[in-house]
């Protein structure tokens, strides 16, 4: 039995439901010949440290295999959850139903014990039937967050974020069911967090600069990052990403930009290429004349971040610059929040970072 990725997700649920009967058969049949059965999983990657260039980490295809037989407790384990989030999926396709990862975890919590090994289990289960979460009817609890000069509809709800731009709107968890997406903004931020983003509306931001906005809220969910890609497609809007000048801060615009390592089977679907790095950047942190009461010591984690995130192909085949800046993070060992341009005066980030550096391109 094996997965392997095809080029478009297969998003019809008779499709799905034929494939894991497929799958189920294929394990029962062994089983009943006293065979042990094996279940081949590819495996993709966003990147690697290969430092020759020689690398296939965009081409959205597998870099490998992974075999998964009872022979090994550990994959005995493995399958043994893999199959029962599979049973779920299967009851959520033919019920026409949706459930969140954290409603699997708790059908089984004593046998999943935690909640990454169901999340690491419908990963697998995207790959073996070549499809992304949403095609499973298992959706994330969302956190993202929009306003801006931005109107929308998800299944048959409208949402008018245009007629007051700076009240928040939840991002659309059935991200498909959007629709009659009607944009009159410039351009889109992204914020790293929702304290930002709540100091943009309280300043009125996105009436002022015509534009829409979105957090994560940290590390940004899947719903998040496909609304996202699905706004930069259908309104050819550029996209900016603010983030803390901070390892943390750097790897979510990288999320952003490339993807992630846990789902980069379906990286072609969630990144957005398009974004560009407005700051704060490690470059410019003496140009603001931030206060040494603003600055903290990078610590021995946030040095190994910035270790292993140098290494990735994908900084020094796309964003050279962006690696620039983390060497010179690393150099001055020396990181600061966005807030800590509040130091100049509470607006501003609002009023005069943020617009100066739009107007002036000043992003890389």
């Amino acid at each position: 039995m094996e997965g392997k990725r095809s080029c478009l997700s297969i998003s019809i649920p008779s499709d799905l439901l034929r494939r894991i009967r497929e799958l189920t058969l294929s394990i029962l049949t062994n089983l009943s010949n006293g065979q042990s059965p094996v279940v081949q999983i590819d495996r993709f990657r966003n990147y690697c440290t290969e430092t020759s260039g020689n690398c296939y980490c965009n081409c959205g295809i597998s870099v490998g295999k992974e075999l998964l037989t009872l022979q090994r407790e550990c994959h005995t384990r493995r399958l043994d959850v893999l199959l029962r989030v599979l049973l779920v999926v299967q009851t959520l396709l033919q019920q026409n139903r949706h459930g969140s990862k954290r409603d699997i975890y708790y059908m089984h919590p004593t046998v999943f014990k935690e909640q990454s090994v169901v999340d690491r289990a419908i990963n697998d289960i995207c790959i073996l039937l070549q499809c992304s979460r949403h095609n499973l009817n298992v959706v994330s609890v969302g956190n993202g967050m929009v306003m801006g000069w931005l109107k929308f509809s998800e299944a048959g709800r409208k949402f008018d974020c245009i007629n007051n731009p700076n009240t928040a709107y939840p991002v659309p968890v059935h991200v498909e069911d959007v629709e009659n997406i009607i944009g009159v903004a410039r351009y889109i931020l992204v914020v790293e967090k929702e304290s930002v983003f709540q100091r943009l509306a309280n300043d009125s931001f996105c009436t002022r600069n015509r534009c829409i906005v979105v957090t994560g809220r940290g590390y940004p969910d899947v719903p998040t990052r496909r609304f996202l890609r699905l706004l930069i497609e259908k309104l050819h809007l550029p996209a900016y990403c603010l983030v803390d000048c901070d390892p943390y801060g750097i790897d979510i615009l990288t999320t952003y930009r490339f993807g992630s390592m846990q789902m980069a089977y379906d990286a072609k679907f969630l990144c957005v290429p398009e974004i560009r790095w407005l700051g704060v950047f490690p470059s410019e942190v003496e140009k603001y004349c931030l206060p040494q009461q603003c600055l903290l010591p990078l610590t021995r984690e946030d040095k190994t971040r910035v270790e292993a995130m140098l290494l990735r192909c994908y900084l020094r085949r796309e964003a050279p610059q962006w690696r620039f800046e983390l060497d010179l993070l690393l150099a001055r060992g020396l990181k600061c929040e966005i807030e800590a341009l509040s130091v100049q005066s509470l607006s501003f980030l609002s009023e005069e970072y943020l617009p100066s550096k739009i107007q002036g391109g000043v992003y890389i």
